[in-house]
């Protein structure tokens, strides 16, 4: 992978590759607290196999709640627009979450994956209380990155300004990550192997929210939770490319080929 070279004669760090690994995909949604420890194993071999390769150099990795901190989201009534003053509803997600994230870490570090947590309750907030308006500090995590680590974010709790604690999710995180920090690809890895028109075939390629929202079943109130229409949305509005596709899919992507849905 070829660096720029920078005023003073000196190469310039590439832009990161952020990468989402779905909640859905590392976890057994049905079964509280459970990894689907097949899938997790795979797409860390990936991720270590593109370090280790080269093809990727500098990986930011976000992944969401799953099993793990939806359930107890759920189970407290808290989301992305509702939120919560409950200390032991807090506890009950951030600790589920930092669970999931302790898992993601033990099986990257076993592949020498130099990982390291970031999370997101102690360092975001949405300033004004509004839904996706979210301040993430970035000066950590490219600190990370500019010293050789792969930092590890997850959806979580976030402080929010007249409703105690919201979700943050690991959506939200991509976008004002790869937003952020510059990043030249954005990929999101999940159970579907890409976004689906009406007949259930992969769209190959998305460059108008138009042209798509029939298939996607969107209206102007696309789902706060994540669904696929507020993805589409979010990442059409980002500079760099991105590409939903399935667990088939993360080593084309980590590569730097094509996988599932181009969205730009």
């Amino acid at each position: 992978m070829t660096a720029d070279r920078g005023a003073d004669g000196e190469d310039d760090p590439a832009p990161p590759v952020v990468l989402k690994l779905g909640g859905s995909l590392i976890t057994e949604k049905s079964r509280p607290e459970t990894l689907d420890e097949d899938a997790l194993d795979a797409a860390c071999d990936a991720i270590a196999a593109a370090l280790a390769e080269g093809t990727v150099d500098r990986l930011v990795v976000v992944h969401g709640g799953g099993s793990f901190g939806h359930h107890h989201a759920s189970e407290h009534g808290v989301s992305t627009s509702a939120g919560t003053h409950d200390p032991a509803a807090v506890m009950d997600v951030h600790t589920a979450m930092t669970a999931l994230n302790r898992a993601v870490l033990d099986r990257l570090h076993d592949r020498d994956v130099p990982a390291v947590p970031v999370h997101p309750l102690s360092l975001s907030a949405r300033p004004d209380g509004a839904e996706g308006d979210l301040d993430l500090p970035l000066s950590s995590t490219a600190t990370m990155l500019e010293e050789g680590f792969v930092p590890v974010l997850h959806g979580d709790g976030v402080a929010t300004a007249d409703a105690g604690v919201t979700v943050v999710s690991g959506d939200e995180l991509v976008v004002e990550l790869a937003a952020g920090l510059g990043a030249r690809r954005v990929g999101v890895c999940s159970t579907v192997s890409g976004v689906l028109d009406v007949d259930g075939d992969v769209i190959p390629a998305i460059d108008s929210f138009d042209a798509v929202a029939e298939a996607l079943g969107a209206s102007d109130a696309t789902d706060v939770s994540g669904g696929m229409a507020a993805k589409v949305r979010e990442l059409l509005a980002l500079d760099a490319p991105a590409y939903v596709f399935g667990a088939a899919g993360l080593e084309s992507f980590l590569r730097g080929e094509a996988a599932g849905t181009r969205i730009d």
